[in-house]
């Protein structure tokens, strides 16, 4: 049975009509408009913004898709994709400009964690609060009450004003009140990019029993690994409009090929002095997932960091390398080829990384070409930069995973239940 069903729903916003930050900005702006005057509290630089004030800008524009009772569906798209808007029409905080959505149901959303926690209540009087404000009855809250603190953990804390609670406390409990709604339909906005590894373990139990008790559920993640873990249908935005529709597994493949391809191949001008010195140049460089040249790649496939280099010099002995940082700035590791004399023209070095290998983190690559060991000619820092995406894991924890990198590594087993062994 179909529970929601959108059909060609759009909205649009009018850009810089209102928002100024009070009334008397909104109307300084107005007046400067009638006399003719510049925008009083524009800033420089954002000139070409005045332009188009009054603008129609549309967050979603003709989105159709249907979503089944009992179904998990998963929501994914760039950021400005319109995976909120869509979240907040259904919720109904807004209205569609175009086009009809229907609900047959009771519905729930979370869209912000914590929404509507008092500082100076404690934490037993929030779940009352939080729980009301999300549409909890104060029957079922009362009958909750016990599983909802346990859930989170801080039962010792229950009665302490959230104020004094740690930011990771604080989260904790607004999620456990969410987690134990009851409604047939229930939205959820990134509630998994929460706490640390034992309570998303928590999470993830708690998504797969809703989803199990037969209720609906739609879910926006950016972790890719939650939604093609949890969800049995995915739908990608793009700019809007629904890009395609369809198995998680093939959703998300089509999400991380889509990465936008400038990030990832990088071209230097020979004028260029920070990749020319003169008896080498670095031309071009670019990192591949297969055959695609792609800023985003999948865990599970190789990746090559591949560049192209000018000899200018004859019979020099090069060598050629590649240090590969993370995001926070650590270098995971440097591997280099071996001196070789060529002559002068142009060679290409490709370095395979191993599926299964690198971390779910976005990596950046200095390239450097030396004439010896101890000799770099040039250097280039942040070459490349490349996003590594999870896919589809097994087990209970779903979130990031430690390490710089992450390397399927051989294990063994031995059984030690012999009489020998035994004292």
């Amino acid at each position: 049975m179909t529970v929601i069903s959108i059909e060609n729903v759009s909205k649009a916003y009018r850009l810089g009509q209102i928002g100024g930050g009070t009334l008397r900005e909104d109307f300084s702006r107005w007046c400067a408009k009638l006399r003719g005057k510049p925008d009083p509290f524009l800033k420089i630089g954002q000139e070409h913004l005045a332009r188009r004030m009054g603008e129609l800008f549309w967050a979603l524009d003709d989105v159709s898709f249907q979503v089944q009772e009992g179904e998990v569906l998963g929501i994914i798209g760039r950021n400005g994709a319109g995976k909120s808007t869509l979240l907040k029409l259904l919720s109904q905080v807004t209205t569609p400009t175009s086009g009809e959505i229907k609900i047959k149901g009771r519905i729930a959303s979370l869209l912000e964690v914590g929404t509507g926690f008092h500082p100076e209540l404690t934490g037993r009087e929030n779940v009352f609060l939080n729980g009301a404000i999300l549409g909890m009855t104060k029957a079922e809250i009362r009958k909750n009450f016990d599983e909802i603190v346990a859930f989170s953990g801080i039962e010792e804390f229950i009665d302490t004003p959230v104020k004094r609670y740690s930011s990771g406390m604080y989260v904790r409990l607004a999620f456990a009140v969410a987690a134990h709604l009851e409604p047939e339909i229930l939205i959820v906005d990134e509630v998994l990019a929460v706490g640390d590894a034992e309570f998303q373990k928590k999470c993830v139990g708690k998504m797969q029993d809703v989803s199990r008790g037969g209720r609906t559920v739609l879910f926006v993640s950016h972790n890719l690994t939650v939604i093609s873990s949890l969800c049995q249908r995915a739908v990608l935005l793009e700019a809007g409009r629904k890009r395609m529709e369809g198995t998680p597994e093939k959703v998300v493949s089509s999400y991380i090929q889509s990465g936008a391809t400038d990030a990832a191949e990088v071209a230097w001008k020979a004028s260029d002095p920070a990749a020319n010195n003169g008896r080498l140049r670095l031309a071009k460089a670019r990192v591949l997932s297969g055959d695609k040249v792609t800023a985003e790649v999948e865990i599970d496939k190789p990746t090559i960091v591949q560049y192209d280099f000018e000899v200018l010099e004859d019979n020099l002995n090069v060598y050629t390398s590649i240090h590969l940082f993370d995001k926070q700035g650590t270098c995971v590791l440097a591997s280099g080829t071996n001196g070789k004399v060529l002559e002068r023209g142009f060679y290409q070095h490709s370095c395979v990384l191993p599926a299964h290998f690198l971390n779910d983190t976005r990596y950046t690559a200095k390239i450097i070409l030396l004439t010896d060991v101890t000799r770099w000619e040039v250097s280039v820092s942040d070459a490349l930069s490349f996003l590594v995406h999870e896919t589809k894991r097994n087990g209970e924890y779903l979130g990031d995973m430690i390490g710089c990198v992450r390397p399927r590594l051989e294990w063994r087993e031995k059984s030690l239940n012999n009489n020998a062994l035994k004292q």
